[in-house]
């Protein structure tokens, strides 16, 4: 790897019980050939076998598959600091949350601080389900629910205790929540570790290549508590104009939209611009070109609470340059 290469992080969420630290065991113990450094909150019990452990000290741990793993016990963006003296020695970064946290505050990290902005880009949201408990859980806890509307990637864990309808049933409540993310059935968490690590999935533009409607379906309404909805412009977009809206309403409203993304075509500008926020914490870049004979087309998706349609339609057209 290079050293002016940003690496890429991994935020593995999901409730109490729902399978992450299997999913953790499995990438810091199989042999797949590439090198983590997993960041484990306080809460996290890793439970890793002391002989898998090398060079153990108080908080970054040798796996002897030559993963690292730490264990955050003060602050996130520290550990990261610490992390990159080593960037030499490892493909990509995960961040494992605690099971009853909204993952936003870490995500939001990777945006905040310039210099873990700098060496690193968020890779994926990937959230661990339990499929037995999922519907339970949601009618008693508002974080399972942020989890599935944070994710990029779904793993639906314990799929050998439901049956195909239930199955279908805790799907069909994912998708409520979070029409977006990719969703992957398992068992014993058992997923291939490159279908989880080095994903891009943050990254709209990769989506947008392997789905292209991904953001052109507009009936996404719901009763249930959080809902997404999506709009498009086919006009070019003033980029004074765009600032100036989401910033209002990201101060208004950023603690009800849970996540914010968008592709948009500026004004005089020959680079698409990905836009994308969590919560008030906002970031974007120019991605590249449009494609040849692709239309220029404007899109945003907002997941979120108490979201008005149509005064985020009427906003969005707003910023139509003139």
């Amino acid at each position: 790897m290079s050293d002016n290469a940003t690496i890429p992080v991994t935020v593995l969420t999901g409730y109490l019980g729902a399978g992450k630290t299997t999913l953790l065991n499995r990438i810091l113990t199989e042999n797949h050939g590439k090198k983590f450094a997993v960041v484990i909150n306080e809460f996290g019990e890793l439970g890793v076998d002391n002989d898998l452990v090398i060079d153990a000290d108080e908080e970054v741990f040798e796996m002897n598959n030559g993963c690292i793993c730490c264990t955050v016990r003060g602050d996130l963006v520290r550990i990261l600091g610490g992390l990159m003296k080593r960037r030499g020695k490892f493909d990509g970064i995960i961040v494992e949350t605690t099971g009853l946290a909204n993952p936003a505050p870490v995500a939001q990290t990777f945006f905040m601080d310039e210099d873990v902005k700098r060496a690193t880009r968020l890779d994926a949201i990937v959230t661990v389900v339990d499929a037995k408990n999922l519907l339970a859980r949601l009618e008693d806890s508002s974080e399972a629910e942020e989890q599935i509307a944070f994710a990029d990637l779904i793993v639906l864990n314990k799929m050998d205790l439901v049956s195909e309808d239930e199955a279908a049933e805790v799907e069909r409540r994912i998708r409520a929540i979070n029409p977006y993310a990719e969703l992957q059935r398992a068992t014993k968490s058992a997923v291939p570790v490159e279908s989880v690590i080095g994903r891009d999935a943050f990254s709209l533009e990769r989506i947008l290549e392997r789905e292209p409607d991904f953001l052109t379906s507009d009936e996404h309404e719901h009763n249930e508590d959080v809902m997404s909805m999506s709009f498009e412009v086919s006009k070019p977009i003033d980029a004074e104009k765009f600032n100036a809206w989401i910033g209002n309403l990201l101060q208004s409203k950023g603690q009800d939209l849970l996540r914010t993304k968008g592709i948009l075509a500026y004004q005089g500008e020959e680079n698409r611009f990905a836009f994308q926020a969590v919560h008030m914490i906002a970031d974007g870049d120019f991605i590249g070109p449009w494609k040849e004979g692709d239309p220029r087309k404007s899109k945003i998706v907002f997941i979120g609470r108490n979201l008005n349609r149509p005064q985020l339609r009427r906003g969005f057209e707003g910023c139509v340059a003139e």
